[in-house]
């Protein structure tokens, strides 16, 4: 069974929304037998990178035609990836099958105020990187402070 406690560093709001999706598809899986496929064999790999002046979004997504995958920003922020693994090898005679086929969606939330309508996505080999902007008051949100060496002069100041 997952292990319902989690590290402290894991408690940052996506980590605790990846647990809460784990723990949901677990439970699914549990209860649902699909005769040895999960729910999770089509959903893609996903990292959320925060660069300097954009979020990146990279999946895996091997073996789906890029003609196959949708994606959409909603304005709250989440994106959806959605495709399809089209069945393309006759299974009819075959010993063994483990390669899953089907439709999948995936939705994340983003972490910051972007700027959708520049939203760019490209797909090679399998990999599908996705480079939302930020806005240009989400850059300014925060400012890096200077931190100097305490002076004599500071300290006097302090103790008046």
């Amino acid at each position: 069974m997952h292990e319902m406690m989690h590290k402290k560093e894991d408690q940052t709001p996506l980590a605790h929304t990846h647990h809460q999706t784990h723990d949901l598809r677990s439970l699914w899986n549990y209860f649902f037998d699909f005769g040895g496929q999960t729910v999770d064999n089509l959903q893609p790999k996903i990292d959320v990178t925060d660069e300097k002046d954009a979020v990146m979004v990279i999946a895996e997504i091997p073996g789906i035609k890029q003609e196959n995958l949708d994606l959409k920003i909603s304005e709250e922020g989440y994106l959806t990836i959605s495709g399809e693994k089209e069945h393309e090898i006759n299974t009819k005679n075959s010993y063994f099958n483990e390669i899953s086929y089907g439709m999948f969606k995936r939705t994340i939330p983003l972490p910051f105020d972007l700027d959708y309508n520049m939203a760019d996505a490209e797909y090679d080999n399998g990999v599908l990187s996705v480079r939302i902007p930020k806005l240009k008051a989400e850059k300014q949100k925060y400012k890096k402070i200077d931190v100097r060496k305490k002076s004599a002069k500071t300290t006097a100041n302090l103790s008046a």
